[in-house]
């Protein structure tokens, strides 16, 4: 991708106006989606972006550039004309590129430009035919596959030089529900960080039938009610809560400016003593996974939370010089357009001893969330407003009618400390997380939780 005896003029020419630390990141990706409205394909898509990042560091200024023209004459001028913006006496840094051996965690057995066009189309078509024969309210189906094959190459001033590769495939489905004028749909969007080989085994019908399920569910509940109420969140996506209420704030980006409430609160009670959470960048073939961050660190296993006390942060190169803590190979970035940052990986709780018929059985009047949805939260306070895409009430220790139009409102940090019951069923659910260096692959995760007390706001009445 790169010559080793070009990326070293480069990375001379990045440090020439004084920075102390100089990295190259390039890009080839291949690109391939499919989209498909009520069993008829309606776009193929298929491309390819390349081009070279270049980031220079002086202390904890930071410069980045980048380009798609990777001759060497252009990227020594890009180089130079990024170091303008440092002003410095050079260092004489001597660069020593070595080549890294890749510690390769995730199998690829089959590459997505090996399998047909016609044969992907097959697996759409079988989610939409799955989705729209489960019942005759389901009015609509939309269904996305895509693939991806990204080729990296890093180098750095401190002799990194590294290639990897990384192949992502994902099904999307969703069902729209119809029944007069109330219109209600679902979507599940399974996925891997691996070959294609996981995508032929999926079970795709189970899948589109469950979205379906869900949408008919959706589609004759009640209002939701508000209040305040004890609330169980089932696994797998009942983990956005923990990484968008408490994950982001413990990224150093955050931490690093005090724009999080988990700032200088390493060692302190932060949750339950039930809690224990991790972010682990190691597990093979999950969509948050990968060998090497994009820094060219490898990825691991980070304790962020060990029975309620604040263990950890993730922490990316820059972050590390400012908060004068080691990374954690923590550092992301979508492509070579965005410089990195601190970003998660796959991001969970714990499973605790809990059973999770345990947890309703105990749970008298409540909330049940069996899927949320979107919401927002600021890093800052950690207040969060999540709404809930599928839940059902609680009734005398009984999963009861279904409910619909419910919203979790409340504070990270308060809700961490009101988990009162850990489930044992621990399940990852994927998905796209999006922030300063763009949009990357992460999964949320956690088993079935209870939280004591929670506001739910509803239409259905207090």
């Amino acid at each position: 991708m790169l010559q080793q005896s070009i990326a070293e003029k480069v990375i001379y020419a990045a440090l020439e106006t004084g920075g102390d630390f100089a990295e190259i990141f390039v890009e080839d990706k291949k690109n391939s989606s499919l989209t498909m409205l009520g069993g008829a394909v309606e776009k193929a898509i298929s491309g390819r972006d390349f081009g070279v990042g270049i980031r220079i560091l002086k202390g904890e200024y930071s410069v980045y550039a980048y380009t798609n023209d990777a001759s060497e004459d252009n990227l020594i001028r890009v180089a130079r004309s990024a170091a303008q913006s440092i002003r410095s006496n050079p260092l004489g840094l001597s660069i020593d590129l070595r080549k890294s051996v890749i510690d390769n965690k995730h199998e690829i057995i089959v590459l997505p430009n090996t399998i047909e066009k016609n044969r992907k189309v097959e697996w759409m078509r079988r989610a939409h035919e799955a989705a729209k024969g489960y019942d005759p309210v389901i009015a609509q189906t939309s269904i996305f596959y895509l693939d991806n094959i990204q080729d990296i190459l890093i180098a750095n001033s401190e002799g990194l030089f590294m290639e990897d590769r990384r192949v992502y495939s994902r099904l999307g489905i969703s069902a729209m529900a119809e029944s007069g004028n109330e219109k209600e749909s679902a979507f599940m969007g399974p996925g891997y960080f691996g070959g294609l080989e996981y995508m032929q085994n999926l079970d795709i019908e189970a899948y589109a039938k469950d979205v379906a399920r869900s949408a008919k569910t959706i589609l004759f509940a009640d209002h939701a009610p508000s209040g305040n109420f004890p609330v169980v969140i089932d696994n797998a996506f009942g983990g956005v809560i923990f990484h968008e209420a408490c994950g982001h704030g413990l990224e150093s980006h955050a931490v690093s400016r005090g724009a999080s409430i988990f700032a200088d609160k390493l060692g302190e009670s932060v949750a339950s003593p039930l809690v224990t959470a991790y972010d682990d960048g190691t597990i093979p073939n999950t969509w948050g996974s990968v060998n090497n961050d994009d820094e060219g660190m490898p990825t691991q296993k980070n304790l962020l939370i060990e029975n309620g006390v604040l263990k950890g942060y993730l922490i990316d190169k820059l972050g590390s010089r400012k908060m004068k803590m080691a990374p954690t190979g923590s550092g992301r970035r979508q492509s070579y357009l965005y410089a990195p940052t601190s970003r998660m990986n796959n991001t969970y709780i714990a499973p605790g001893d809990s059973k999770p018929e345990d947890i309703i059985a105990n749970t008298e009047l409540g909330i049940y969330a069996k899927h949320l949805d979107g919401g927002s939260v600021n890093p800052a306070t950690s207040d969060y407003n999540f709404s809930i895409s599928e839940g059902y009430m609680i009734r005398d220790g009984k999963i009861a009618e279904p409910i619909k139009g419910a919203a979790l409102i409340g504070k990270g940090i308060d809700t961490l400390k009101k988990i009162d019951m850990v489930g044992n069923n621990l399940e990852l659910g994927l998905g796209i997380c999006g922030a300063s260096s763009g949009n990357i692959p992460v999964t949320v995760g956690q088993p079935m939780i209870r939280v004591s007390e929670l506001t739910v706001g509803g239409r259905g009445g207090n």
